[in-house]
């Protein structure tokens, strides 16, 4: 058994209650401090307070106590027990310390998980969500961001969400229109985190087929071949983003040339749903930028 003590700190040149008071928005509507879409947005079941239960993508942890503008510490579920806490202390007057830090017994195999995966991700989560404090608190400094290396790279697509196996939703009308009867239908989802492109157009890039259609939540790529017809549906809706494939073989050669495809298809779609949606993540900008009053209160945009 071993007693992890993970710490991270970031010294920022603006008042502590400036800092606080964009702590306190955590995992709210306007939170410009969850490094999303990149990482899993930071969620509770209700607004910040002792109690509230969530965490981000499959970190879980419960608020154990919360001083508004100065500390939260969230409990790590008790068969995990250990917690992590977010800190922010005041030095000289237009500046603080805001600290990060992970106190966990663990056992081999726990440790073994945290030195291989979890921790360089953990590293780098916390070093963004820095990032975007320095950048909320002061808009107008310079910030050299965190540089991700290439192990950093690799570990995030590991574990970077993978898309599920839905039916081809009714929202895809463009598809439903082109291919009424198709002879093969599948769909792959992803959930959309703050700060994805909701215009569909944005995800041109998911297949490389000419634009058959688009509508305000649709775009509609495919090719027809004197064998078969192809339609692939991007379609933004709610909180998700689907890719639905339909196919119409025509004749004999069609259907032989889809029975060998067809075997590669779901890993193929699921590939490239992901793909551009990494992509994308990466290309979006950082959580949203706050402007400074001249009074030096904090506020979010208009």
């Amino acid at each position: 058994m071993r007693t992890l003590h993970n710490v991270h700190e970031r010294v920022v040149d603006a008042p502590a209650e400036a800092v606080g008071a964009l702590i306190d928005r955590i995992s709210a509507p306007d939170d410009p401090l969850s490094p999303s879409p990149v990482w899993p947005p930071i969620l509770f079941d209700r607004p910040l307070a002792v109690g509230a239960d969530g965490g981000h993508g499959f970190v879980r942890y419960t608020v154990g106590a919360y001083e508004p503008g100065r500390s939260i510490r969230f409990d790590f579920p008790p068969e995990e027990g250990g917690h992590h806490r977010l800190e922010v202390e005041p030095l000289e007057p237009g500046r603080c310390r805001i600290r990060h830090v992970i106190e966990q017994h663990q056992g081999l195999k726990d440790s073994l998980v945290w030195n291989l995966l979890i921790g360089p991700l953990h590293d780098l989560f916390v070093e963004e969500f820095f990032d975007n404090v320095t950048r909320a608190a002061t808009p107008a400094a310079p910030l050299s961001p965190v540089r991700w290396t290439g192990r950093a790279r690799a570990l995030h697509r590991l574990v970077f969400d993978r898309a599920r196996a839905v039916e081809a939703p009714a929202g895809a009308a463009l598809a439903h229109q082109a291919v009424p009867r198709p002879d093969f239908t599948d769909a792959w989802q992803l959930d959309l985190r703050p700060g994805m492109p909701r215009d569909p157009l944005a995800w041109r890039e998911v297949l490389p087929f000419a634009v058959r259609g688009s509508s305000q939540d649709e775009l509609l790529l495919g090719e027809d071949a004197a064998h078969l017809d192809f339609r692939a549906s991007v379609l933004i809706q709610g909180d998700t983003v689907t890719l639905t494939t339909l196919v119409q073989t025509h004749n004999r050669l069609g259907r032989l040339y889809f029975a060998v495809v067809r075997r590669v298809h779901p890993f193929m779609a699921r590939r490239m749903l992901r793909r551009t949606y990494r992509r994308l993540a990466f290309a979006a900008p950082p959580a949203a930028r706050l402007e400074r009053r001249s009074d030096g209160v904090v506020s979010g945009p208009p």
